[in-house]
């Protein structure tokens, strides 16, 4: 397992203690009881009580206590919920024999749960699934820092170096703070510590932001008087305290999976009950009216900055700088037919297959022309924070009345700092309070839609 396969180890986790428990239940558990249901009742109940608990949420920092506490809890309430399915679903049954049972799968699963506690760090300790980190700053801290992690192998780091404007004794100074942003780059480094103390606000803020746009982790290492901001976390690592900057929703992989799930299936519906029966009719539509194909497609900036084709309903007559010029009021390249969909937003649709195919979100920031992203890059502040996630058919900043053409600085502005807003708060209720908008919106009519 490297190190860039830190994320199954939960799921591995997961399935040995699913594994420890139907098996003890096929195995030795009263065949009176052991079927199907009673096993989707046991197993669901695991699984949820596991994600309230945050029995799986073990860190490399995790101590063992912190790990007794975890498996106290869980089996606390497991053992509750598995009786409970006999006083619920099996009134009167005689249940002392399950006692044998459960006593069995809890003993089986302490020791898997602490066997490969202590398996995971003595494999870490070998130099398999490592993090590569530096250390930003110069003060006693981020010293102790340093030592405290190379003496304890077992949590996985291993501290490349320090930058810091104050020139440091040690073997491992590597610079000023400012070189820091393309050694990390360069040498792939995964998470990022920084001194409060050492450091000035504005370059914090810089490099907070840094760090996400790379898809870097950063921790920080606080003053007394920040240990309290509400959007920080604190840990300990021995006695030294580390602020951890709360992770942004779409850094979570079950935020990911949720969002890819619900896309896929979106999707499928409108495909199938919409596109498979509106792309026929669009083309005779499309081609009646002008040459060129049904579908046109552009280059647009996606997810890290990674450009993809962008797929519509060609609206336009064929030309040669439709991958430059964006469509204005009372354009003469749209077509009649083209003004049509563009006005209820039907040349949007194809990009559900964008969608399947993963370059894109249902809901999102929306990918801009790939020119029109190079152009902004460096005019608009926070302009390459939106590529952190990827690009949707329709997204926050579209449904508060910023579509279409772009005709000053402030509209692209307003638009990005909705789409940081959906990125730094999205829930799944945005995102479906998001397509219903969008919805109305196509019903009620829009002026920007040309």
């Amino acid at each position: 397992m490297t190190k860039k396969k830190s994320f199954l180890i939960r799921p591995i986790n997961i399935i040995i203690d699913i594994l420890v428990i139907n098996g003890i239940l096929y195995f030795i558990g009263d065949r009176d009881y052991v079927n199907l249901n009673f096993l989707f009742y046991v197993n669901l109940v695991w699984l949820l009580i596991s994600y309230y608990t945050d029995y799986y949420r073990i860190y490399r920092t995790t101590g063992e206590l912190k790990v007794l506490n975890l498996i106290f809890g869980q089996f606390f309430i497991f053992i509750l919920s598995f009786f409970a399915f006999f006083s619920l679903f099996k009134e009167g049954a005689v249940i002392h024999n399950q006692f044998i049972t459960i006593s069995l799968i809890l003993v089986v699963l302490f020791i898997a749960k602490f066997s490969f506690f202590y398996a995971l760090q003595t494999y870490r300790k070998l130099g398999r699934n490592f993090r590569r980190i530096v250390i930003i700053g110069s003060d006693e801290s981020t010293i102790e820092l340093g030592k405290y992690l190379s003496l304890n192998e077992g949590f996985g780091y291993r501290n490349i170096g320090f930058f810091s404007d104050k020139t440091l004794s040690l073997k491992e100074y590597l610079g000023k703070v400012e070189d820091s942003y393309q050694f990390i780059i360069d040498n792939n480094i995964d998470e990022i510590y920084c001194s409060f103390s050492s450091i000035s606000k504005e370059r914090i803020k810089d490099l907070i932001w840094f760090a996400k746009s790379n898809q870097k982790k950063i921790k920080l290492i606080p003053e007394a008087k920040e240990i309290f901001r509400k959007n920080l976390l604190i840990e300990y690592y021995d006695t030294i305290p580390i602020l951890k900057v709360k992770e942004l929703p779409f850094e979570l992989g079950e935020v990911r999976f949720i969002k890819r799930v619900f896309d896929i299936v979106f999707s499928l519906l409108v495909c199938i009950f919409l596109l498979s029966w509106l792309t026929p009719l669009m083309w005779l539509l499309i081609r009646l009216e002008s040459k060129g194909p049904l579908f046109f497609k552009q280059k647009r900036t996606g997810l890290n900055g990674e450009d993809f084709y962008c797929y519509k309903f060609r609206s336009m007559k064929v030309n040669d700088v439709a991958n430059k010029k964006q469509a204005t009021k009372n354009d003469d390249r749209i077509t009649q037919i083209g003004k049509f969909i563009r006005s209820t937003s039907i040349d949007e649709l194809p990009q559900f297959f964008n969608v399947l195919k993963g370059d894109m979100s249902v809901v999102g920031p929306r990918p801009h022309m790939t020119e029109q992203s190079h152009g902004f890059e460096n005019k608009i502040n926070n302009y390459m924070k939106r590529n952190v996630v990827k690009p949707g058919i329709t997204g926050l900043a579209q449904v508060s009345g910023y579509r279409g053409e772009i005709k000053k600085k402030s509209d692209i502005e307003n638009r990005i700092r909705l789409d940081i807003f959906y990125i730094e708060k999205w829930s799944f209720l945005l995102d479906i309070k998001i397509i219903f908008m969008t919805i109305f919106n196509v019903f009620k009519g829009e002026d920007k839609a040309y």
